[in-house]
């Protein structure tokens, strides 16, 4: 919840101008909902797609307040945040209520990235993959195969947003490979290898290097530093290295 149309327009011009030439990834921005309608114009001869921070399941009716997919859709967006931690926290967001709202996003066209992620005691007890197997698969409930290439995956965990810290490279690689093995099992080996894994949880400049040389890690969900356009240029353009002898 930052930005208003005119901050939010100030800020995506800025990252245009410094991303709009990079075409090995793909440069996704997510602004309010105030402020969807006019980013969708300022992105329109950029490779740059328009996504939306949450939607509700159903496509109209009286639900005061929420947005549907097919409203995101006529926005411009091609992508929609599902799940991300703080719906889950602040607005006692389940999994059950993250698989309706993943179905409704794919039957409407929209592609979902779907949040999932431990707390810190959580972690502590040791129960970080389980909690996260639980996530994806309640929150995949009823998807197909040749739905899930559509369907990006978000490892966040919950104690490492917000704070300053950040999961160790080789603890995300560890929760990536697990999400990477559970797909293999839920879904057919050929779509799944189309389903990108990113990590989100205090991605800076400084990180993103190390975070981006495991082997399972294919992005990244980004915060704060998405706020500020040089940082942001700086995520988008890491560098590729080599990180436990592992990456090619």
């Amino acid at each position: 919840m930052n930005m208003t149309i005119s901050q939010a327009a100030s800020l995506i011009l800025k990252i245009r101008d410094v991303v709009k030439w990079v075409t090995s990834v793909e440069v996704t921005v997510a602004p309010p909902f105030t402020a969807l309608h006019h980013i969708s114009y300022l992105l329109a001869e950029t490779p740059i797609k328009l996504c939306g921070q949450d939607v509700f399941w159903e496509r109209s009716g009286a639900y005061t307040g929420e947005v549907s997919p097919e409203m995101l859709k006529d926005v411009g967006c091609q992508y929609v945040i599902i799940g991300h931690s703080e719906r889950r926290q602040y607005f006692s967001e389940t999994d059950e209520m993250v698989n309706q709202k993943v179905l409704a996003s794919l039957k409407e066209g929209l592609k979902p990235i779907v949040c999932v992620g431990e707390s810190l005691e959580q972690r502590e007890k040791g129960k970080t993959l389980s909690i996260v197997k639980k996530q994806v698969e309640e929150g995949l409930k009823n998807v197909s195969d040749g739905q899930i290439k559509d369907v990006v995956i978000a490892y966040e965990p919950v104690w490492a947003i917000g704070t300053g810290k950040t999961a160790k490279p080789e603890q995300a690689e560890e929760v990536h490979n697990a999400i990477r093995e559970l797909l293999y099992d839920l879904f057919n080996l050929e779509t799944v290898k189309e389903t990108r894994i990113l990590y989100g949880g205090s991605v800076k400049p400084d990180n993103i290097d190390s975070i981006m040389a495991e082997p399972n890690i294919d992005g990244a969900l980004v915060g704060g530093a998405s706020l500020k356009a040089d940082e942001f240029a700086r995520i988008v353009k890491f560098e590729k290295i080599q990180a436990s002898g592992n990456r090619q």
